[in-house]
């Protein structure tokens, strides 16, 4: 019996270990690319196979290939998390929560709390999440489209005056209930948490730093679960395509977050207001023509 992951693509006694390798290759590349741009990696882990004749992957793939991402986030900010570290543990010792640091570590532990509700909700009362109407291209086209006015309206409004080492406990809580709905496909963990952040003021490289950092528990979490069932069980082609899929997704993501944080500090967000809005209607088109 293959093991959850490989299971969801084609057996690798019929695509050849090869062909297995390239298919989470190229998953590994797309989830590096859309992870960390507010434009939803799990909706692109969808439709992109989809539209290669792959199928969809589910939320197993989803979830395993992230952690490439994770890997990733953990090494770009290991410096920042030391610090947040320390903070924290300097804020238990001596009482010392007024720290920038400190309140940092604290929003994202606060910060990361609603999604876990929310996800462990969803691995106990909808077992099948992964044929949910939620994953359908049509849904996600509808989400990806809501979410690009949300975040041109973010854009527009937000003050941008913020700064990270001004963050509060209530940014944390806030931010991670706008995270908490990226367990919808199409909705973009980054997106979302981006958009919370601008609509509460925050500077957007700031805003964007902020996004990464809460989400580095809330993936791990997530990609762990899913990789022990992943390697609980011998597969045909071994461990290397999901080996292959994770090595992926941490170059790109490396490379994705240092391109953002660089974007961001000259840029807006209106960018991927556009591709949102076109990825979101192109799906629409397609899903009408092909009758589905």
């Amino acid at each position: 019996m293959l093991p959850p992951v490989i299971a969801a693509l084609p057996p690798t006694d019929q695509l050849g270990v090869l062909e297995t390798c390239w298919r989470f290759l190229v998953l590994g590349v797309v989830q590096g690319l859309t992870e960390f741009l507010p434009i939803s990696s799990t909706a692109h882990l969808k439709v992109v196979p989809v539209l290669l004749g792959w199928g969809d992957p589910g939320v197993a793939v989803t979830a395993v290939i992230q952690l490439g991402s994770i890997l990733a986030v953990i090494g770009f900010f290991r410096s920042d998390l030391r610090r947040v570290l320390a903070g924290v543990v300097a804020g238990v010792r001596q009482r010392r929560w007024q720290e920038p640091d400190a309140r940092l570590g604290l929003a994202i532990g606060l910060g990361t709390l609603p999604i876990l509700v929310a996800g462990l909700g969803i691995k106990l009362f909808v077992p099948d999440f992964d044929r949910s109407p939620l994953r359908s291209i049509t849904a996600i086209a509808v989400v990806s489209i809501v979410m690009a006015l949300l975040l041109a309206l973010a854009e527009r409004l937000g003050s941008r005056r913020r700064l990270l080492q001004q963050v509060q406990v209530r940014d944390g809580v806030l931010v991670g209930l706008a995270q908490a709905l990226a367990l919808i496909p199409g909705v973009s963990r980054s997106g979302s948490t981006l958009t919370a952040s601008l609509f509460d003021g925050w500077k957007r490289s700031d805003a964007a730093r902020f996004s990464f950092l809460l989400g580095i528990p809330a993936i791990s979490i997530a990609g762990l679960v899913e990789l022990k069932d992943a390697f609980g069980q011998p597969a045909a082609g071994g461990v290397l395509p999901l080996l292959v899929g994770i090595a992926s997704s941490a170059l790109v993501s490396w490379l994705a977050i240092a391109w953002l944080l660089r974007f961001l500090q000259n840029h807006s967000t209106w960018w991927f207001v556009g591709y949102r809005l076109f990825f979101g209607v192109g799906l629409l088109f397609w899903v009408a023509r092909s009758g589905g």
